[in-house]
C-alpha cells in the first residue's frame, strides 16, 4: 500500500509543480515569540522542529504544542506565532545572513529550540489538486508515524547539513524538505475522517488502485467498469464509494488529470495538439479541444499562446 500510495502521490505532485524553498534556521532559547504574518496566495509555509519544543499560536484556533520531529504545513499561509516556554526571556535576536542559509538566534549558548522554516510555492490550477484538499493546518508528528528510524535519519541528515553548511548543503536540505512534504501528505491521507478529496482516495486501500491506474496510463480508454476492476469492486459499489471518498466521479477525476498533463505538454511546446490529444486519451483533436476548453476555460491553442 505504501509503495502504491507514494507512486500515485509522486505522479500527482509532478502535475502540480509545487516547489520547496528553505528560508531560515531558528535557534532560540528562553521565552521568545516569532511572528509570521499572513502570506500571499500560492505560498504555504512549513516548520520542522529539529530539536527542542515550542508552541504554535493562531488568532482563532487552538494552539499546537510542537516537539522534535514535528512538521507543520500551512497550505493557505495563515498568520501564526512560534512561542518559547523558557523561564528567562532572551530579548536580542540576531539574524545572520552571511551563509547560504540565514540563521536567527537569540542566544550564544545552547538553544531550547532548533527549527527549520521554509515554504512551498505553487500556482493556482494544478496545485489545487492537493492544496485545496488540505486543512489550514497540517500537523504531523513524524516521531509517532511508525517509520521512526527512517524519519530520524532524514531529520538527522538535515540537522547535520545545516550545521556544516558544506558545498551543496542548501540544495540537499531543500530536497529533503520536499521529501517530508510527500511523507506529510501520505500521513494525512491515512487519517480517519478526513474530508472527501483526492488525498482521501489515495488513502483508501482499494480506490487508490484506480487512481494509480489513471495517473500511470492516462491515455487508456478507461471506463467506470474498467476502473472498478482495478479496485476489485463492482461498478455500482466503486462509483458510490469513489464519490463518497473523493467528492467527484471517477470520470471527472480522470478528465482533470488528463487536462493537467495536457497543460504541461502544451506549455512545453514540443508536441502538436493532435499528438497531445493522443497522449492523454482522446481519439480526435476535436474531442480533446472540446474537453480542454470545458475544463480549463480556453482552447489548447489559446492556452499555449498564453504560456
Amino acid at each position: 500500500m505504501i509503495d502504491r500510495l507514494m507512486d500515485a502521490l509522486s505522479k500527482v505532485i509532478a502535475l502540480t509543480h509545487i516547489q520547496g524553498s528553505l528560508d531560515l534556521r531558528c535557534q532560540m532559547a528562553g521565552s521568545f515569540e516569532l511572528d509570521h504574518p499572513q502570506l500571499i496566495p500560492g505560498e504555504a509555509p512549513f516548520h520542522l522542529v529539529l530539536a527542542g519544543c515550542a508552541t504554535l499560536l493562531f488568532a482563532r484556533r487552538k494552539a499546537l504544542e510542537l516537539k522534535a520531529g514535528d512538521f507543520v504545513l500551512l497550505p493557505r499561509g495563515i498568520a501564526h506565532t512560534i512561542k518559547g516556554s523558557g523561564d528567562e526571556r532572551e530579548t536580542t535576536v540576531v539574524l545572520d545572513t552571511s551563509g547560504p542559509l540565514p540563521e536567527r538566534r537569540n542566544t550564544d549558548g545552547e538553544a531550547d529550540m532548533d527549527l527549520l522554516c521554509g515554504r512551498f510555492m505553487y500556482a493556482p490550477g494544478a496545485a489545487d489538486l492537493i492544496m485545496s484538499t488540505l486543512p489550514d493546518v497540517v500537523h504531523i508528528s513524524f516521531a509517532e508515524e511508525g517509520h521512526l528510524n527512517f524519519l530520524q535519519s532524514v531529520v538527522a541528515m538535515m540537522r547535520e547539513e545545516v550545521k556544516q553548511l558544506s558545498s551543496g548543503a542548501l540544495s540537499i536540505v531543500t530536497a529533503l524538505s520536499e521529501v517530508l512534504f510527500v511523507l506529510a501528505l501520505r500521513s494525512y491521507s491515512k487519517k480517519e475522517g478526513i474530508p472527501p478529496s483526492l488525498l482521501a482516495l489515495l488513502g483508501d486501500s482499494r480506490l487508490s488502485h484506480a487512481v494509480l491506474a489513471m495517473t500511470k496510463e492516462p491515455q487508456k480508454p478507461w471506463t467506470v467498469d474498467t476502473l472498478a476492476k482495478q479496485a476489485s469492486m463492482s461498478r455500482a459499489t466503486f462509483a458510490r464509494h469513489f464519490m463518497e471518498r473523493g467528492a467527484t466521479s471517477p470520470m471527472d477525476l480522470l478528465t482533470t488529470l488528463r487536462m493537467r498533463l495536457a497543460s504541461d505538454l502544451l506549455a512545453a511546446g514540443k508536441l502538436s495538439s493532435a499528438d497531445i490529444a493522443e497522449r492523454v486519451g482522446y481519439q480526435s483533436e476535436a474531442a480533446f479541444a472540446k474537453a480542454f476548453r470545458k475544463k480549463m476555460g480556453l482552447t489548447p491553442a489559446a492556452f499555449r499562446r498564453q504560456g
